[in-house]
């Protein structure tokens, strides 16, 4: 039934929590991808598994953790960040294929919050100014978390918030920290909301008006199959995955659509 996927990404999973890349096995791919695709990855690439006989481990981790593993050597084939940013540190050190880089998907930010007490839908992110402790990923180094503070900069909301802001090790965790009843509310992808039965959406950032949120995917030049990453690649940039991705509210590149 191809479930050997489901254990290498458990396995990946425990490894990337000490912040360690997983150490492949003979003949199986390595992909690191930002955490905020966990729910829609997984399947793919378990489907993946099935449809080629192509073995693939999942390294699930902030953008930032994945790029500095693969800056320190990790062996990775296909990296897919959830901003620029990340990639642009792996493209610097050489460390790609360019010719593979491309725009996979794209996402939008959301406020949350626990479905207890209820709170009503808003039309203004100064919904925010209501709540007492906000979860974000961190606004450092996790894209989700630089996402947020540069919207609420441009809408005049860092500062007000600032003191508010419980800042998280990535999207996941913040998406978790809500469901936990331990903030009132916090800023995540528009996937991360609806994967989740625990919160209820408050506010849409609409796309015109945050940030470009995209990620971006490449073959390694480490790669030790570059033909096997890059099927791989077709195989998500297809339409049967691109479907999938869109039922988890991923947003496709307008060249996809």
């Amino acid at each position: 039934m191809c479930s050997t996927g489901t254990l290498t990404v458990l396995a990946a999973l425990s490894l990337t929590a000490c912040g360690r890349a997983p150490d492949p096995g003979p003949g199986v791919l390595i992909v690191s991808a930002a955490s905020s695709l966990t729910t829609v990855i997984e399947p793919l690439v378990q489907a993946f598994e099935c449809d080629t006989g192509i073995a693939v481990e999942l390294n699930l981790a902030a953008s930032s953790t994945l790029a500095s593993q693969v800056l320190a050597g990790a062996p990775v084939d296909v990296f897919i960040s959830a901003d620029h940013i990340q990639m642009d540190r792996v493209a610097a050190a050489g460390l790609l294929r360019p010719a593979t880089r491309t725009v996979l998907l794209s996402n939008q930010l959301v406020v949350v919050a626990p479905l207890e007490p209820p709170v009503l839908p808003a039309t203004s992110p100064d919904v925010l100014a209501s709540f007492e402790r906000i979860a974000i990923a961190d606004p450092v180094a996790v894209p989700a978390g630089v996402y947020t503070r540069a919207y609420l900069e441009s809408v005049g909301l860092w500062r007000r918030l600032e003191d508010k802001l419980v800042p998280t090790r990535s999207v996941r965790a913040a998406l978790v920290t809500v469901e936990s009843g331990a903030v009132d509310a916090g800023l995540v992808y528009r996937t991360d909301a609806l994967s989740s039965n625990k919160v209820t959406q408050v506010y849409a950032v609409p796309v015109a008006d945050g940030p470009e949120i995209v990620y971006p995917v490449a073959v390694t030049a480490a790669s030790a199959d570059p033909a096997a990453s890059e099927r791989l690649l077709a195989y998500l940039s297809g339409a049967g995955a691109s479907a999938s991705f869109e039922s988890a509210g991923f947003i496709m590149p307008k060249a996809r659509r």
